[in-house]
């Protein structure tokens, strides 16, 4: 089967690929030997939150921090 890269960046997956992976929204993306391989991802939300609370270096400390000073009277 043949996908075509178009003018921006965007690949069309064929339809007996996408029937096989049904509600996939999310793939991981890598290369392995000049090879694209697709990695299909199930997001987690709370896992969401997670990486992007430590992408900015926010720690549970900061968070508990945060909320004590928020219920302050």
């Amino acid at each position: 089967m043949l996908a075509k890269l178009t003018s921006k960046n965007q690949l069309t997956l064929p339809k007996a690929i996408v029937a096989v992976l049904q509600g996939v929204e999310y793939f991981d993306v890598t290369t392995d030997n000049g090879r694209v391989v697709l990695t299909p991802v199930r997001l987690v939300r709370a896992d969401a939150v997670r990486a992007k609370l430590a992408d900015l270096g926010i720690s549970e400390a900061d968070v508990a921090e945060a909320v004590a000073w928020a219920r302050q009277e």
